[in-house]
């Protein structure tokens, strides 16, 4: 019960790594207040609006009097450039990058000591598949906010990110090629994820802050190339 009484936030924590991560707290004792824009036993709201966000703030605010951590995971839309427009792209970027600003501004009067802000980015904000400018956007500029607000918090709050790679949420079992291309042997789970937040807020790592920590297997360290461990392009024999 690491976590007993602690106050934790996390945005998108309705399903997949945001409710593994609630989950988490849960079972450590933490006080957990999960915002989602589907129903269901939680605060109900778009993060992408700045009076929802307000009024969650006040409402987290008025319930328990300060914030021990937050977690800032709410998914952003993947849309790429062919498809997307300027108003879905600005609504990927008020998800996932002015939303999680914002709420550490509001709550920043109230950390408490020992406080840290944990925000999930994504191997995306590193490479890309075609079509994910929206995406992709706004997982990179969540990654480059986090160390911003780790400067400006220093010495009340320490702020990181992670990157997840592939996680599946159904806790799927992959074989074959699915699991052979990342050097882990398999694909992730949210526990993967999940076990990573509460370290960061963990006194554990007192001393990281300002950091983005990729989980993604290896993949995004395996150089590959066509005919590499029987890899081809499409179209290529």
């Amino acid at each position: 019960m690491q976590f007993k009484d602690k106050v934790a936030v996390i945005t998108g924590g309705a399903r997949g790594i945001g409710k593994c991560i609630a989950e988490q707290f849960a079972a450590e004792g933490a006080l957990c207040e999960v915002i989602d824009i589907r129903d269901g036993n939680h605060y109900v709201g778009n993060i992408a609006s700045r009076q929802t966000l307000e009024q969650f703030a006040a409402y987290v605010l008025e319930k328990h009097g300060r914030v021990d951590y937050l977690i800032n995971n709410a998914l952003p839309i993947t849309k790429g450039i062919d498809q997307c427009t300027y108003e879905e792209f600005r609504y990927a970027l008020d998800v996932g990058v002015t939303a999680p600003f914002y709420l550490t501004k509001l709550f920043a009067p109230h950390f408490a000591q020992g406080a840290a802000v944990v925000n999930i980015a994504s191997s995306r904000d590193r490479m890309s598949q075609p079509q994910t400018e929206s995406y992709t956007a706004a997982k990179g500029g969540i990654s480059a906010l986090t160390h911003a607000l780790a400067v400006s918090l220093a010495g009340r709050v320490r702020v990181n990110s992670i990157s997840p790679g592939w996680i599946d949420t159904d806790y799927t079992e992959y074989t074959g090629p699915d699991a052979a291309q990342q050097p882990a042997g398999r694909v992730g789970n949210p526990l993967d994820i999940a076990n990573m937040v509460l370290y960061l807020c963990s006194d554990k790592a007192g001393f990281i802050t300002g950091e983005n920590i990729c989980i993604d297997g290896g993949m995004t360290r395996l150089m590959v190339y066509h005919g590499d461990h029987g890899w081809h392009l499409d179209g290529q024999e």
